[in-house]
């Protein structure tokens, strides 16, 4: 087992999917929030749970036939592949089929495609049809339910996949280690990776996990589950040892995968990207006057904000004439700022 550049843990390789998403060169295409299950340790939002609305990366979707949106975000947030998650799925099949497909049509075969399901819904027929688009399928077992049961339905996997794009990825509980280990030792012929993902705290779950688990000093993961993982590593790796397993981490997420994610995005011109991937710019409102006195390669309209985006070059010429704002925001959809500031 060794620690990765991304503040993981792995024995063996990073499977494709993997690879693409630490770069963050993946975007993810969350297509329902809808689930076929209930689990109490969920984490999504309450923006996003139990409502069925499509999401690439933080861009709400007008609708699912609204491609171009879609497309528009692969380009301009500059993915090589996709994740398609939830909620689940496969209770939107049909959904996620077009999704996949037209992504496939418009990127070519090389557009690498991950998907995450629930075994509750899987069927022979619903994998054969996903196979078609999907490059690498992850379950998501039930715990609740026999372990055999659960490896049925994985074992489906095998008749439409090769055995290296076929996988699971879970929560590492560390109050379900000798589950975990019964449910690999049955998977471990039907499956060439394991992700490990540490068990954090959500918006919803919060009640829950606060009164089950112990939560560690940042508020949101559950204290004990990296130490889980890397138990569990070793042992899976006693009775398992050409399974790919990574023990991904909420730091990972959060400081690599996504900070990667921010750097690819495509920004606006005479604004600068500093190295935490938040881009940095000097605007000022739209002035029908100013924008008279201006050449072609001295600002950029940004229609979404309403403003002028300023060459850094005038900032000082013109800054007594119009209120210049220094502004630091990122560079996904929404454009969510983090500082605005008034020079003076």
């Amino acid at each position: 087992m060794k620690q990765t550049k991304y503040s993981s843990y792995l024995e063996g390789n990073l499977v494709e999917g993997c690879k693409l998403c630490v770069k963050g060169q993946k975007m993810v295409l969350f297509v329902t929030g809808l689930c076929s299950r209930g689990c109490e340790f969920c984490p999504l939002s309450n923006m996003r749970k139990n409502i069925d609305n499509v999401y690439a990366n933080e861009r709400k979707i007008t609708n699912e036939n609204s491609f171009n949106e879609i497309i528009e975000e692969v380009k301009i947030s500059g993915a090589k592949g996709c994740s398609l998650t939830g909620g689940d799925p496969l209770l939107k099949l049909e959904k996620t089929i077009k999704l996949a497909k037209k992504l496939k049509e418009t990127f070519t075969k090389k557009f690498h495609i991950h998907i995450y399901v629930s075994t509750k819904l899987v069927t022979e027929d619903k994998l054969e049809k996903l196979s078609k688009y999907i490059d690498e399928i992850r379950f998501h077992p039930d715990f609740d339910k026999p372990v055999k049961e659960e490896i049925k339905k994985i074992a489906i996997a095998k008749k439409f996949w090769n055995k290296k794009n076929i996988g699971i990825e879970i929560p590492c509980f560390p109050d379900k280690i000798d589950k975990i280990l019964e449910l690999i030792k049955e998977a471990k012929d039907y499956i060439s990776f394991l992700n490990l993902n540490e068990l954090e705290s959500g918006e919803v779950s919060e009640k829950y996990m606060n009164k089950k688990y112990k939560i560690s000093k940042d508020g949101y993961t559950i204290s004990n589950s990296i130490d889980a993982g890397k138990y569990l590593i070793k042992k899976i790796n006693s009775f398992a040892p050409k399974l790919n397993i990574h023990l991904c981490t909420a730091e990972l997420k959060n400081w690599h995968q996504y900070k990667n994610r921010l750097k690819n995005y495509k920004i606006p011109k005479f604004t600068k990207m500093t190295k935490d991937g938040t881009i940095i710019y000097f605007a000022t409102e739209v002035s029908k006057e100013l924008i008279l006195t201006l050449r072609k390669n001295e600002y950029s309209l940004d229609k979404i904000k309403n403003r002028i985006i300023l060459n850094p070059k005038l900032v000082l010429k013109l800054k007594d004439k119009y209120p210049i704002y220094k502004i630091e925001e990122y560079p996904t959809y929404e454009r969510e700022e983090c500082e605005v500031e008034l020079l003076k």
